[in-house]
């Protein structure tokens, strides 16, 4: 079904009665081209992108629990490609070039908004540091500002950009067409779209082990409604953010460069428009906007701890909600609505992992530490292109697994080898 103002129209004439399910509640087939474990974004998207991109069609897609159950639906939704380093912005970018187009292209309205994200500067040194980023953007064909101190104050009337502000703000760099979306409304459109292109969408299946042939692998061993079952494949894609580790260990890889740990989202009560761009904290790590619905969504730093449960600790709600504060005092009475968290993989270097995995017919979309959300296009267009070509696009070529052994790190924030400091 084709949506459409017409059809909302049709379909509400006829007592909404008439619409199909999203996508079809498939049933596991015993063999596939291509298995994908992981239904959040970059697996749906994946997937997705071999069909429409690739002509490969004959697709599973494997979810442990409901579709977007994970990181998918668990994020702050922020969109943006304002990085300092060529690959990374230039990867970054290629996501923005497909998500300004998504909605047209899946059918379906994932409500990207591009209302500017804009990083806030609280000294002459950061300022310093925004221009060199602003202006290796430029270089690169992007779109920056270098705003001062009145330019964003009228931008955002609500900000204290006063002298007696406890971290006074010189000015930021804004990317104007950056912006949000709607997370789970991405979930949704890609497994439409995958759906649609003949994908199977396999809910409720946990992969518990890999089929081998000598070292390569050929499938994978699954539980389904509490019974073993067995799925063969000629290429295997693993894109289940932090679990990887858990899921790698299954085929006997042990040994990877990243660490799994717990980030928290949070979401105030309604309150009027206040915030009409993406704004972050340029003396802590805070990252704020409004949702259409008027709630603030705001997070920050990781909780600092391993753990694979989506939930986290309240240290992290003084330190977040104190940096809101110091930004926004006017906000100081709001209530916070709710909070959630999601299992992040944090690669050594901060940047992530797409290619072939370490073992033949494995391969490999992860250690998206803070970056997961606004990749989700262009790391599914990636890895649809390695898993199809069983070589990385040059958009990816620099993301390899390989590089933590070739000492090639694309290190965004100079922190070196530890994933707590990216």
């Amino acid at each position: 079904m084709k949506y459409s103002a017409l059809q909302i129209v049709k379909q509400a004439l006829r007592g909404n009665k008439g619409w199909t399910p999203a996508w079809r509640k498939a049933e596991p087939k015993p063999a596939y081209d291509v298995i994908i474990i992981g239904g959040g974004g970059h697996g749906l998207a994946t997937a997705y992108y071999l069909a429409s991109v690739h002509g490969i069609t004959n697709v599973a897609v494997i979810e442990k629990g409901y579709l977007g159950s994970g990181n998918i639906g668990r994020n702050t939704t922020i969109v943006r490609s304002n990085y300092r380093l060529t690959a990374n912005t230039q990867f970054y970018e290629k996501s923005m070039e497909l998500w300004r187009e998504l909605s047209h292209d899946l059918n379906y309205n994932v409500m990207f908004s591009p209302r500017g994200v804009i990083n806030l500067a609280h000294s002459p040194g950061q300022m310093d540091a925004y221009a060199e980023r602003g202006n290796q953007m430029r270089l690169l064909g992007l779109k920056s500002e270098l705003l001062d101190r009145d330019q964003v104050a009228r931008a955002n009337p609500g900000l204290d950009v006063s002298g007696s502000a406890r971290f006074p703000i010189e000015g930021g760099l804004l990317q104007p067409d950056a912006g949000n979306a709607r997370h789970d409304a991405v979930a949704w459109g890609y497994a439409r779209g995958a759906s649609a292109l003949g994908v199977d969408i396999i809910e409720n299946t946990e992969v518990t082990g890999f089929l081998k042939e000598g070292d390569k692998i050929v499938g994978v061993e699954a539980t389904r409604n509490g019974a073993p079952i067995e799925i063969r494949s000629e290429k295997t894609g693993v894109a289940v953010a932090g679990a990887t580790s858990k899921v790698m260990a299954t085929a006997g890889i042990t040994e990877l460069p990243i660490e799994s740990t717990v980030l928290q989202a949070f979401v105030s009560e309604s309150i009027k428009p206040a915030i009409p761009n993406v704004i972050t904290f340029g003396s802590g790590h805070l990252y704020v906007s409004q949702s259409d619905k008027g709630g603030l969504v705001f997070g920050g730093n990781i909780d600092y701890y391993n753990s694979y449960a989506q939930r986290g600790n309240l240290p992290v709600w003084e330190e977040v909600t104190a940096e809101l504060i110091a930004m926004y005092p006017c906000f100081a009475r709001v209530r916070l609505l709710r909070n959630w968290g999601g299992i992040m993989d944090m690669s050594l270097d901060g940047s992530p992992i797409i290619g072939p995995g370490p073992l033949p017919g494995m391969y490999l979309d992860a250690g998206w530490c803070y970056g997961g959300f606004k990749a989700t296009p262009a790391s599914g267009w990636c890895f649809a292109h390695t898993i199809a070509n069983d070589k990385a696009h040059e958009l990816n070529e620099a993301f390899t697994l390989e590089r933590f052994e070739d000492g090639r790190s694309l290190d965004e924030k100079g922190a070196g080898p530890t994933a707590w400091y990216h």
